[in-house]
């Protein structure tokens, strides 16, 4: 029977980037996708800065600047499309890059793919539906699959599920959701137009608790509208305030549950779920699919570290005690937002008088997302990505940057600091189960 190492489900961009991650640390990976050919309408528009330096830290800076462009920021506005709030984003952000850029998710698709394919570490199989993941009380992980061939199966040393919201890892593993209080059912509208259309090029929010809307420029000539459903839509309609005569063509036409939701456990011994498997937000704050790339940014090293021998098997719990709190957060925001939107006017006047006063727009616009908390990879001071400035002369693996009379930094392998100042040392790894010399 075929034995690889890590055979990760799913090739969205969740799976793809964890095979590129692991096959560049040597780890041998199988990327198991059930369709045949990559899947061609958009999903995914939007990754921010701290996802552009990953990316960039793969060696894709340069392809992904070809396929999106960075944003403007987000317009609140009233359903006479006055503007409520304006939270602008940097072109250039702390991270080194546009703090906000809008994508169609099968370029960035086709550029993870170029990138796996240079890969010797790495395959990718299309038109495989795996239907079974079981793990014995020792051994490797079996995984049962069908493709045109019919049935077969192999065992591998650890298994990434990465297959989507309706996640056969997640059943497999038997997590169930942790329900986050937001459901509503809304129809997302893609099209593309000859000739632009004279609208705001940032994303623009409809605050409306009947006829909520959002509305973005996606590359040039493409768009999207996302429609509330509390009644029926009528979408050419629905879309006439942007429009202002144009007649775009529309790509498709799909309702969908917006949800707020993470899994009440992410991994069984050598079994792991990552994005959507693992986490379901509401769309308002941009995060879905910028979720799924810190989670395998968190997951990789640590699995390519188990499987190489540097480090114990204990050194695993730490990807979900790290990143499930952290998704928690990021989604209780975007349920914010989305209340914000559909709450109707006593809202809304709340965010017109607070966006009023001196200051908090632009303090908005620089929200700093939740530092790692306190834990074996994570001590005082630590929590949050070195600084951008000392990304070309880190490596691979942990760096101790102790710059003279500032403050040392220890840096794990994801860039995230693990402790600045004196307790900035190499033991606190010992304690983690990580087994390191040369710090």
């Amino acid at each position: 029977m075929e034995h690889v190492p890590v055979v990760i489900v799913g090739a969205g961009p969740t799976g793809l980037t964890a095979a590129i991650m692991l096959a560049r640390r040597g780890i041998e990976c199988l990327v198991l996708e059930r369709f045949p050919e990559p899947y061609p309408l958009p999903r995914a528009v939007h990754f921010d800065d701290e996802v552009f330096r990953i990316f960039a830290g793969l060696g894709l800076a340069d392809e992904l600047r070809a396929i999106s462009r960075p944003a403007p920021g987000m317009q609140l506005v009233d359903p006479a499309m006055r503007p409520l709030a304006t939270f602008t984003r940097d072109p250039v952000g702390p991270h080194g890059f546009p703090q906000a850029n809008m994508f169609d998710q099968p370029d960035l698709e086709r550029v993870l793919r170029a990138a796996l394919r240079g890969l010797p570490h790495a395959r990718l199989r299309g038109g495989i539906e795996v239907h079974g993941v079981d793990q014995p009380p020792s051994g490797p992980v079996r995984v049962r699959y069908r493709s045109a061939a019919g049935e077969d199966e192999l065992t591998a040393g650890a298994v990434l599920g990465c297959d989507g919201a309706n996640s056969l890892v997640r059943s497999a593993i038997g997590a169930g959701w942790e329900d986050l209080g937001f459901s509503q059912e809304w129809l997302v509208v893609d099209a593309v137009s000859p000739a632009p259309l004279d609208v705001y090029d940032g994303v623009q929010q409809v605050c409306d608790p009947v006829a909520a809307a959002t509305f973005m420029m996606v590359t040039p000539g493409r768009y999207r509208w996302e429609f509330l459903l509390r009644q029926p839509v009528d979408a050419r309609e629905r879309m006439r305030p942007w429009l202002r005569g144009a007649e775009p063509d529309i790509l498709r036409e799909a309702a969908y549950t917006f949800r707020g939701a993470v899994a009440d456990r992410w991994r069984d011994r050598r079994v792991f779920l990552l994005g959507d498997a693992a986490h379901l937000t509401p769309p308002f704050i941009g995060q879905g699919m910028c979720a799924g790339i810190r989670d395998a940014a968190n997951l990789t090293w640590k699995l390519a570290m188990v499987l190489d021998g540097h480090a114990e098997e204990r050194l695993l719990t730490t990807y979900e005690s790290e990143r499930r709190p952290y998704a928690r957060s990021m989604i209780r925001m975007a349920v914010l937002v989305g209340r914000l939107m559909t709450g109707g006017p006593v809202p809304r006047r709340l965010l017109r008088s607070v966006s009023g006063l001196p200051g908090v727009q632009r303090r908005a616009t620089t929200i700093v997302w939740p530092a790692l908390r306190r834990g074996p990879l994570v001590g005082r001071g630590g929590g949050r990505l070195c600084p951008a400035a000392l990304e070309p002369s880190l490596g691979a693996g942990f760096a101790l940057h102790s710059p003279g009379t500032a403050r040392a930094l220890l840096i794990r392998p994801d860039r995230v600091v693990a402790a600045s100042g004196r307790r900035a040392h190499p033991r606190m790894l010992t304690a983690a189960g990580i087994r390191i010399s040369g710090l």
